[in-house]
């Protein structure tokens, strides 16, 4: 498909679901275990009174990012973000074999949350650590967990809000024209939560299928970088990385959570992400 074609295929959507998801906000209700807790039984907090969950925001150093899902090792509960929601560079620093990054033990305040978290994982120092020479990886592997302190866990519930879910990891990527489905909560939108759920489609694969690249609406914005995007079904597909200048302006590029929770499980043997409670509802 040509760059032009796309255009016209995004502007058409744009429309239609600016139109839809207009109607949808004005009756949505966007309210948003310590050791032994397992994700085959979890204790969750009702997701309707949950204070930590998908979509709520992370400052890592003074800059804010959205966290993505739930995960846990069957001991301990993590939420992810972005790994560069850590990086020392500037903006454009997005490869993760050579981008600097804080350490791990770096605190990290999560919304919601009563104490720091702590970054026990990040995708940019492990590939540095294991002097990674995939390029696909090193460009799309941007994901990072922090370990919520205990006392944190019981108010948490690992569904997103508006859409419900996560239900499962995508591992077939998307096509171009999927819709996909996030949630973005950056500090720039000043609190306006209607404007957080998103709905878009993908632009298609790259990078191997390390990267998904697609549009939403609203788009994401700085700060809503480690956002959670989900397929049309509810399966988790990846985390926002980078918001794009060409050939679609403000296009979103997504990070595989399939490749990235692989990668990951080396460091984290046990990790695994946690279903939302709430059951996926999406708007088309």
């Amino acid at each position: 498909m040509t760059s032009r074609k796309l255009a016209c295929v995004v502007v058409l959507f744009t429309m239609a679901i600016a139109s839809a998801v207009g109607v949808a906000r004005a009756d949505a209700a966007l309210r948003l275990p310590g050791p032994g807790l397992t994700a085959s039984s979890p204790s969750w907090a009702p997701a309707a009174s949950a204070a930590i969950h998908p979509g709520v925001q992370t400052f890592t150093n003074g800059g804010q990012c959205t966290a993505n899902f739930v995960f846990t090792d069957g001991v301990n509960v993590f939420i992810g973000q972005a790994a560069h929601c850590a990086g020392t560079g500037g903006a454009t620093d997005t490869n993760g074999c050579t981008a600097g990054s804080l350490p791990l033990g770096t605190e990290v305040t999560v919304s919601g949350a009563g104490h720091p978290g702590k970054m026990v994982y990040s995708s940019w120092i492990a590939m540095q650590a294991a002097h990674e020479k995939n390029a696909n990886a090193c460009d799309g592997n941007d994901f990072a967990l922090v370990k919520l302190h205990p006392a944190d866990v019981a108010p948490v519930n690992p569904s997103i809000p508006q859409w419900g879910g996560p239900a499962g990891v995508n591992t077939t990527g998307t096509s171009v024209g999927d819709v996909v489905y996030s949630y973005g909560n950056s500090e720039l939108r000043l609190g306006l939560s209607p404007l957080s759920p998103k709905v878009g489609i993908s632009l298609g694969d790259d990078f191997g299928g390390w990267i998904h690249n697609v549009y939403t609406v609203t788009p994401g914005i700085p700060g809503d970088s480690g956002s959670a995007v989900v397929d049309s079904v509810g399966k988790a597909l990846g985390v926002l990385r980078t918001v794009e200048l060409a050939p679609i302006t403000g296009a979103n590029q997504i990070g595989d959570l399939g490749r990235q929770l692989s990668y990951a499980r080396a460091s984290i043997p046990h990790l695994q992400l946690v279903n939302g409670t709430q059951a996926f509802t999406p708007l088309i």
